[in-house]
């Protein structure tokens, strides 16, 4: 090969090389994906669990929500007020939300309710709903005790104490993964600060539900009718607390003949 042909060669591969490298870069600036720095800044904020309990696909999906404007600043209950403040300093708007904790709206222990049979199996919720009654509890809307909740929560914020779910409203990130796995949707969230809570989700006539627990709401009335805010409504025999009017002053507690309100 004479030296014409290596120096044509040569220059036929930098000639194809430089136009590929043209073609490339035309490419990608035609192809590029613009990214939004205040979602990375808010990103590189959130905590990474991806729970889900912001109600978005994982902290990726809040960060874009955000920086978009679509939610909140403090849209990530697992981050708390602290990362809110910072995220709110990179998009603006408002980081103040009103702190929500997870809570069993039951107070049936062991020694308060009543089980139908004995329960052989395994100690799941959801596999016990299966059973005979929806489950061995007398009570088909009281907390099962078998801690399903407690497997989803990341945050070590549940435990079963005398054959109920408790949660520890400090240790809860209100990320809602325990109100998702209840198969009997007794847990709830509600605000931290709550000034008074109804620990039954019973809507069973009050008879009935003597009969099945020494705690659950027997539906009576008396606190609806004493509650100075009227911040508590009895509905299907249940009564209910309308966190945004209650005050806290302890009157339905005090009025309460089942003490189930605290």
């Amino acid at each position: 090969m004479d030296m014409n042909s290596i120096i044509i060669a040569a220059v036929v591969v930098a000639a194809v090389g430089i136009l590929a490298g043209l073609l490339l870069g035309i490419a990608s600036e035609k192809f590029k994906v613009q990214v939004d720095e205040k979602e990375v800044a808010v990103r590189e904020l959130l905590p990474g669990n991806n729970c889900g309990g912001c109600g978005y696909p994982g902290c990726d999906g809040l960060a874009a929500a955000i920086a978009q404007g679509k939610a909140s600043p403090s849209g990530c209950p697992v981050g708390g007020d602290e990362i809110a403040n910072k995220i709110a300093e990179i998009v603006g708007g408002d980081a103040d939300a009103v702190k929500m904790v997870a809570y069993v709206m039951c107070a049936g222990d062991c020694n308060k309710a009543k089980d139908a049979y004995e329960y052989v199996g395994p100690k799941d919720c959801k596999i016990a709903t299966n059973a005979p009654g929806a489950g061995p509890k007398a009570c088909s809307y009281g907390c099962m005790g078998f801690g399903s909740c407690v497997a989803a929560c990341q945050f070590d914020a549940i435990k079963i104490i005398d054959g109920i779910a408790v949660v520890d409203k400090d240790k809860c990130k209100s990320c809602g993964m325990c109100v998702a796995e209840c198969p009997r949707h007794i847990i709830k969230m509600i605000p931290y600060e709550a000034g008074a809570v109804v620990e039954c989700n019973s809507k069973d006539f009050g008879k009935d539900v003597k009969a099945v627990c020494q705690s659950g709401c027997i539906g009576c009335g008396i606190c609806q009718k004493n509650c100075p805010e009227g911040a508590i409504t009895v509905e299907n025999f249940l009564a209910k607390v309308d966190y945004d009017k209650c005050t806290g002053c302890g009157t339905c507690k005090e009025k309460c003949p089942v003490k189930i309100i605290k």
